[in-house]
Formats: C-alpha cells, structure tokens, sequence
C-alpha cells in the first residue's frame, strides 16, 4: 500500500503513544490489549465475534496468505488460526466483519495499484463453533463498482440483513457502496455508490443493532446515524493517535470501539462507543467517544493525543522544509 510522506514520518513518531490496557486488568477481552502473535505484523482489520465473547477476529494485510487469526482479548494471544480454501491467493485483505448466524465476510479489496484492478474479492465462510487451528471452506465473491475501480479498505455487513458494504478509499473523502441483496458465487457483483463519507477511511464498523457506523481514518473518525444507508453525520470520534490505524469494530454488545493498528505486538485501543457511559472508559481522561458534537479534530481528546499529534505535525514541516532547502542547495 502506498502512503505519502508525511504518514510514514508520522508513523515513526507516533506508533508508541497509543498504550492499550494491560491484558492482567482485562477480564471480558473487550478493554483494549496488545497483539502478541509474531505471525501478526500488519493487522488490517478487526471483528468482535459474537459467538465467542471477548475473542476479536483479524489478519494480515498482504504477503501472508489465505489465514484468519482469533485473538484472546484478555491476553492478547492467538487461540485459532483459520487456513482459508476455496479460494485464490489474497491480494490485498484491508477488512473483516460478522454477519448474520456468525458468518465472517472478509474483504480482499484493497489496491496498491491506487484502483486499477478490474475487479476484487469478498470472502465469505462460516465461524467455528470451536476455537482452534482449522481448514475452512469459503466462498470466493468477484466484486466490481458501478463507477469503475477503486481502492478500498473499510467493509461493513448489515447484523439483521446480511448485505455487504464498502467505503473506497480517498483522502478528499469516498462513497459508501452498497452491494447486491445477496452476493452470488457466479458472476460479477456490482456494488453502487448511495452516500458520500467524508473522510479518509481505513475501516468502518455496524454497531450489532444496525443503528450506527463508525468510520475511522489514521488521525480521526466519524460517527455517522445508518438511516437505513443515508447517512447522518452525527460527530467526531475520537481516535487514538497509532503507528498506522488500520482498523476499528465495536465489541460484541455494542459498547465499546475498538481501534487496531498494523506492526509487530500492535496495540488495540478500547474507548466507550457513541452514547456509552463515559465513566467506563478505561483509558483515562479524554479517552472517550464523542457521539455528541461535531469537531473540526478527532474529538475531545486527551492531550497526549493532541500535543503527540501537534508534534508529528511540526517534525513533518521541519523535514519537509529541510528537504526543499537541500533540493535548493
């Protein structure tokens, strides 16, 4: 995946600031912890299973292979590794859902060709009742968009209706897609534009009643009202400042966000979801949610976050500055 300058220089400088809970005071799996798997460096995307409580679903983004990985939320370690068949060889896997009756939908729709390729992947298979290594049979669905390519990293499934959505990837802001009532197996599946997102998504998430979608990008996020696809812009959320923030889901009974990122031992940051309690955040003053009002940043964060961020953007001016006077020189 390409990602300008400043992001990789942001990259470098942020990637400690986000801390997630320790796994020792984390009993339910749903207050944040840290990725411990090795063969887990660039976690893409992230899905809170309903079927097993406190177990998060994800995988790598590229170069890996057809895997799935559950993760432990209380301990961060991996309990199952999914081996996919029934499929081709993964290009670019940005995303991971639930659907209904515990269906995993995973999106290999991302394009390092910046959406060139005529057309992309969803997966589809069913999720263990047990938890432990296993070989899947899944679906292979061929995507395309009405309006010709597009890069792509955020997927949601509707909990009640099963059907698929996509948000392309663009940093003037994308579309919401919607795909086909049910996908087929055979033949293409052209999924249409039905609402502009304003933002530079990474992810997105379904609450688990359908209500409310969470769009994340690297430095901020939006907490939109479904309305049935028509969006509603509701506020900001508020997002940790990480390495390289890839992905976002609520938990299981709709609480919590939580906010992964790629790398090696990545944290994943829980705050209280839009309306949540904001005395059950377990990050500490400012680590919250803001479903309330609108921002022109990433919330009401704590200052960490803010002064991290404002120092990310001060180190990039200065290198880019630099960079301009020895072109000169």
């Amino acid at each position: 995946m390409r990602r300008p300058f400043a992001l990789l220089v942001a990259t470098l400088l942020t990637a400690a600031l986000a801390v997630p809970a320790s796994a020792a005071d984390n009993d339910d799996g749903d207050e944040g912890f840290t990725i411990n798997d090795p063969r887990i460096t660039e976690s893409s995307g992230l899905a809170a299973s309903r079927q097993h409580p406190g177990v998060y679903w994800t995988h790598n983004d590229s170069d890996d292979g057809p895997y799935l990985y559950a993760v432990d939320g209380s301990t961060g370690d991996t309990v199952a590794r999914l081996t996919l068949t029934g499929v081709g060889t993964p290009r670019d896997v940005e995303a991971i859902s639930v659907g209904p009756g515990n269906r995993l939908f995973v999106a290999d729709v991302g394009d390092n060709l910046g959406g060139t390729w005529p057309y992309v992947w969803i997966y589809e298979l069913p999720e263990p009742k047990k938890l432990q290594d296993a070989t899947v049979r899944a679906t292979q669905y061929v995507v395309k968009y009405a309006d010709g390519p597009r890069d792509a990293e955020a997927m949601v499934v509707h909990p009640r209706t099963g059907r698929v959505y996509l948000i392309n990837k663009h940093e003037d802001g994308g579309h919401l897609y919607e795909g086909p009532e049910k996908l087929s197996p055979s033949g293409d599946n052209v999924f249409e534009p039905i609402a502009p997102v304003e933002l530079w998504a990474t992810d997105a998430a379904l609450s688990p009643d359908g209500q409310d979608l969470a769009v994340r990008g690297y430095f901020g996020g939006i907490h939109y009202a479904w309305n049935g696809g028509e969006l509603k812009r509701v506020g900001r959320l508020s997002v940790p400042l990480q390495g390289q923030g890839e992905s976002v889901t609520y938990s299981a009974d709709g609480s919590r966000l939580l906010f992964g990122s790629e790398g090696e031992q990545s944290g994943v940051v829980s705050r209280p979801a839009p309306g949540a309690d904001e005395d059950a955040s377990s990050g500490g003053p400012g680590s919250r949610a803001d479903g309330g009002k609108d921002a022109s940043g990433d919330g009401d964060g704590d200052s960490v976050k803010v002064g991290g961020a404002v120092v990310v953007a001060v180190v990039v001016a200065a290198l880019f500055g630099l960079g301009r006077r020895r072109r000169k020189g």
